[in-house]
């Protein structure tokens, strides 16, 4: 199905408009029950990018890498462990986000990520 000009304009706006969830998500291995936590400043777009670096073989967290590759993709999960607030100060987030790593890391007896 082909958009007209104006269903692109319109789409590209909304696209633009759209706003990305800020959080703190955990990748989960099953297998072996451990957990790794990291911030994101979109968390539609975080299980995507640690996936892909993981297959890769790339991922920037050694402990996390080395388990996907003894345990395999079916043994993981991704999970959005907590979102900011949508009117949070900008200010507010880079601290905001270390707490709630911080918090969240101490809870699930996690490795971090960056």
């Amino acid at each position: 199905m082909m958009l007209s000009n104006e269903q692109r304009k319109e789409a590209a706006r909304k696209f633009r408009e759209k706003k990305c969830s800020i959080g703190v998500y955990a990748v989960n291995c099953a297998a072996s029950g451990r957990v790794w936590v990291g911030p994101s400043r979109n968390l539609e777009s975080a299980r995507n990018s640690v996936w892909f670096s993981l297959r890769l073989g790339a991922h920037r967290e050694p402990s996390l890498q080395e388990e996907w590759k003894a345990r395999g993709e079916e043994a993981f999960t991704f999970e959005v462990l907590e979102a900011v607030e949508e009117d949070t100060p900008a200010l507010l987030v880079p601290d905001l986000l270390r707490e709630m790593k911080k918090r969240w890391m101490a809870e699930r007896d996690a490795v971090g990520l960056l």
